[in-house]
């Protein structure tokens, strides 16, 4: 059953009357700016206005003089270079951005993505294999990399020279490459930390291009920084918030034929796309390449110049998308029947479940779903040949690959961020991990981190929900981790029609406040159907929803949460 939430009300802070003076916004706009501790007003420009011109000088990234250098030579030498990503969206887009922009400067390259299911994450030592089958002399890593200390000893070896890119934690020790562009290591000289891996080889693009006089080409690549960004869930703040919003715009008018087919397939075309387009629409499709094994479909839609190609790779994409949902729900229906029936979530801090049958490229999905009805860290196993392949997600109050790093020995392998994270380790090691995970978790969660918050921007009335309200909220734009959609609180709502059920599994009503009336809908609320009807006077907190339906945008109310 899904938990009952916390309302909390930011308190207002006295900075905001004087943001909104000082911008000219209405104080709502300023109080939820405030709210995310944006209250200086050249700061607050920046976060509202800021462009291309404003990004850092990539050179500021330790080791990129290093790598540039190395680059260049390899050009002017005719030496093979092979660009190694990751199966995910941020990897794939990595792998496509710099392998199109080192063939802009006339490169002899090839990529190399690993097959999910087969070869699992990362660069491996015998990935050494590849390198010399293909008489490479120089590897760049987008994505990963950075715990390749056993690769990058062979590549040495034998002569092969390795640039690593990457936005992971690294391990104890790091690769002994030529260069390591990681914004996240401590002695980085970078100011921006929470780059995806599109990010930085972004950056490594943006130096190359500019040693060339070709920095002109730079926006055109922004538009896959906007999708990895936006799929790999990072921080939408600093630079990560310049590019997405910047490739959102390009989203608008494509010049890929791949792409511009991918949009068009997601009921995109002359449109503007939006973040949340990009989360469910465009990069699940390009996921699920990945995550059902058949990462080069992917890759291929973006180099292909053939319009019926194209198509036809996107109609495959979609069938795989297709598959990977039903697999999703058949797992998550699973694992919430095994959770509700033996109460794990009263018993365990963090639920962890596994089984033979689950397909382990879309676990860290139904994870996150799992994470979002339970309010709790959660990590599932996909069991093969005696190994456990584990996908975690979790909470804020919980950094879940902290977790992992105390428990590191029971691991064979583990990576991730403070949010999401993947291990393996040997099946017969999961009851003494499973013991560590939730020992650490009980010695740093409380009950209360346990429970859902509905963190409240501002109360307002729906009579505050004007144009110029809107029009200055749409600054705010794109929202995400960072930047969440601003949260309103609307109390003593008339409800002026009964709930209707859509799918059987969304709700859709009436209500009118300050004069006001407008549309609420309720996602994935079927419950609430039968606890409030027409002449109901309810409290309410929800987002903002803006929607296109016959060529006109719509608001509407998302409500989170009510209360009669």
């Amino acid at each position: 059953m899904v938990k009952k939430s916390t309302w909390m009300i930011i308190p207002e802070r006295p900075e905001t009357e004087k943001l909104a003076a000082e911008l000219k916004i209405p104080p709502a706009i300023a109080r939820i700016l405030v709210n995310r501790s944006i209250a200086d007003p050249e700061t607050a420009r920046m976060f509202l206005f800021g462009s291309l011109k404003d990004l850092h000088d990539p050179y500021a990234l330790s080791g990129m003089k290093a790598g540039v250098e190395r680059i260049r030579t390899a050009v002017e030498r005719r030496e093979k270079i092979l660009v190694f990503g990751d199966y995910d969206v941020d990897g794939v887009l990595s792998v496509v951005m710099l392998t199109k922009a080192l063939q802009s400067l006339g490169a002899d390259v090839e990529y190399f993505i690993p097959e999910r299911l087969k070869e699992g994450y990362g660069i491996k030592e015998e990935h050494i294999r590849v390198v010399l089958e293909r008489g490479v002399r120089l590897v760049i890593s987008v994505d990963c990399g950075i715990k390749a200390n056993a690769f990058v000893r062979r590549a040495r070896e034998n002569s092969v020279d390795c640039i690593i890119t990457d936005h992971h934690r690294p391990g104890e020790e790091l690769p002994e490459a030529l260069a390591i562009l990681n914004p996240v290591l401590k002695d980085s000289g970078y100011p921006d930390k929470a780059l995806a891996g599109v990010g930085v080889a972004f950056k490594l693009i943006h130096a190359l291009l500019e040693s060339q006089g070709k920095a002109a080409a730079l926006p055109h690549y922004t538009k896959m920084v906007a999708i990895g960004t936006i799929a790999d869930v990072a921080d939408l703040r600093g630079e990560n918030r310049i590019f997405v919003r910047h490739g959102l715009k390009g989203l608008e008018n494509v010049s890929n034929i791949g792409l511009r087919s991918l949009i068009d397939n997601c009921g995109l075309k002359g449109r503007r796309v939006s973040e949340g387009d990009v989360g469910f629409r465009i990069g699940p499709r390009i996921n699920a390449a990945g995550r059902m094994g058949m990462t080069d479909l992917a890759v291929q839609l973006f180099f292909t110049d053939s319009l019926e190609k194209s198509l036809e790779l996107v109609k495959a994409l979609d069938k795989l998308n297709s598959k990977r949902q039903t697999t999703e729900e058949r797992i998550f229906k699973q694992a919430v029947s095994r959770i509700d029936r033996d109460g794990l979530d009263r018993r365990h801090k963090i639920l962890m479940l596994g089984c033979e049958e689950w397909h382990r490229g879309v676990t860290g999905i139904v994870a996150s779903k799992l994470k979002d009805r339970y309010h709790r860290p959660v990590i599932l196993f996909a069991y093969e040949d005696g190994k456990a392949f584990g996908s975690g997600r979790s909470i804020s109050e919980f950094p879940l690959i902290d977790c992992l790093e105390e428990c590191r020995d029971a691991f064979l392998d583990f990576g991730g961020h403070k949010l999401a994270v993947g291990c393996v380790l040997a099946r017969e090691n999961m009851a003494a991990m499973k013991s560590a995970v939730n020992a650490v978790a009980e010695s740093r969660m409380k009950e209360e981190d346990l429970v859902r918050k509905i963190r409240i921007d501002a109360p307002i009335s729906f009579a505050d929900i004007t144009l110029p309200f809107l029009e200055h909220f749409s600054f705010l734009y794109p929202f995400g981790v960072g930047n969440p959609k601003p949260v309103f609180l609307t109390e003593r709502a008339d409800v002026m029609s009964d709930p209707q059920k859509l799918q059987g599994k969304h709700l859709k009503f009436t209500l009118k406040q300050g004069g006001r009336v407008f549309e609420a809908l309720g996602w994935d609320k079927a419950e609430w159907a039968g606890t409030f009807s027409r002449g109901d006077r309810l409290d309410l907190v929800y987002t903002l929803q803006f929607s296109e339906y016959m060529g006109e945008e719509r608001l509407n109310l998302s409500v989170e949460d009510i209360r009669r």
